[in-house]
């Protein structure tokens, strides 16, 4: 359905428009090579989208995550595994043009200039075999040397680490007096201790080559440790500046195929006369009504993140798990759309060489992204009753001095 856009999402939509028809193009080829895009960067860059989330004063195009939404939702309609690969730059750029408005930190506005210039290229790289990505823990180790730490583990899923400059990343800290600490952090990907595995061969999502990245005695100096929180904890400057960015901005991806998949299917049976049959329209509304139902999430936590008021009004399990539902929502509609789909495309739905079975793989990727389907359902049936998932640690105490808690309440959440 034609969507209600104002006149700064349109015009984000027409550039990401330009690129996605461009992309789609380019993404069988990738997909069936399994290769990553380096010329849908050079693409991104010279539009000026890289820099879509970035503040207009800082050199950026100044996009709010509303604004984003739409965009990055256009863009995965013509590949969606570019859309998900350069969201690993354009949601932490967001998430930390949001904290610069508010802070106008000096040395955020470099870090953030770097970005407008063309200089820095962003991936957040915190999975790790065998571990939820919950952000409260990591096998990833550091000890403590003169200036800084030596950092050493594996992360899988590196996502966009194929052109990243520059990567977030995360490691558990044995703090000798305050305790186990997780420990957030900024890497060099050009760093020599830093090794690029390129093991990426999956079923759908080719073209991201979301490599194995491993830090070995990596040295992470004391200035490039961002924040820290106690292990097992949730964290209030987590939920804000990560998960409250990072969760709908998967969602547009996910959506996003499915919004292409919808198109082309509805052009095909266009073409084939057959548009106006019953059950076609039935089953083609079944699917438009599942892509709406993930936008208003979607608008609804862009709105309420933008304002405040989710930060504000709930508790860090509650904001958590409001994330958690927009990114479930916006992920499992994705494959209901693609499964519903292949009732009126038929045996073109099997069709290597055309985009329908592209997309339909990709989509599988999104129930196992953070939060996994287990774990946010988990995470909204605690907080629906009342269940105290982990300790919080909460806004007014977030930061490299907060301590841990040494009970967590099984109830009161709410």
């Amino acid at each position: 359905m034609k969507q209600c856009l104002s006149e700064r999402q349109q015009e984000f939509v027409d550039l990401a428009g330009t690129l996605a028809d461009v992309f789609a193009e380019r993404a069988q080829r990738h997909d069936q090579d399994n290769t990553f895009p380096f010329e849908n960067y050079d693409d991104m860059r010279a539009s000026g989208f890289l820099r879509l989330t970035l503040p207009e004063e800082l050199g950026g195009r100044g996009a709010t995550q509303a604004e984003a939404i739409p965009a990055i939702e256009r863009l995965a309609m013509g590949d969606g595994a570019t859309a998900l690969a350069v969201n690993m730059h354009l949601s932490p750029l967001g998430q930390w043009s949001a904290v610069w408005r508010r802070t106008r930190d000096p040395k955020l506005a470099e870090f953030l200039r770097a970005a407008a210039e063309d200089r820095l290229v962003w991936a957040a790289v915190t999975s790790e075999i065998g571990s939820p990505n919950l952000m409260t823990d990591a096998r990833t180790t550091a000890r403590k040397v003169d200036g800084g730490f030596l950092v050493n583990g594996r992360k899988n899923f590196g996502t966009n680490t194929s052109v990243a400059t520059h990567c977030s990343t995360t490691a558990r800290y044995e703090d000798p007096v305050r305790g186990p600490r997780l420990l957030l952090m900024r890497v060099e990907l050009a760093d020599p201790a830093v090794t690029i595995h390129q093991n990426w061969d999956m079923m759908g999502m080719r073209g991201t080559q979301s490599n194995d990245v491993e830090f070995t005695d990596l040295y992470v100096p004391d200035e490039a440790v961002v924040h820290s929180l106690p292990v097992g904890h949730l964290d209030a400057r987590v939920f804000e500046t990560v998960f409250a960015w990072a969760m709908p901005a998967f969602g547009a991806v996910y959506n996003g195929i499915a919004v292409g998949a919808l198109g082309w299917a509805t052009r095909q049976v266009v073409r084939r006369g057959i548009a106006t049959q019953p059950l076609i329209m039935d089953t083609l509304a079944r699917a438009e009504i599942l892509v709406e139902q993930s936008r208003s999430v979607l608008y609804r936590h862009a709105e309420e993140a933008t304002a405040g008021r989710m930060f504000a009004q709930l508790s860090v399990q509650e904001g958590l798990a409001r994330c958690a539902l927009v990114k479930y929502v916006c992920a499992n509609n994705a494959v209901e759309v693609m499964t519903t789909l292949v009732e009126v495309v038929g045996g073109a739905a099997y069709v290597r060489k055309l985009p329908f079975e592209r997309m339909w793989r990709d989509v599988q990727a999104g129930p196992f992204m953070p939060f996994a389907n287990h774990a946010a359902r988990e995470l909204i049936g605690a907080t629906s009753v009342g269940v105290e998932l982990a300790p919080a640690i909460g806004f007014d105490e977030t930061g490299p001095d907060s301590r841990p808690r040494t009970t967590a309440t099984r109830e009161g959440v709410a």
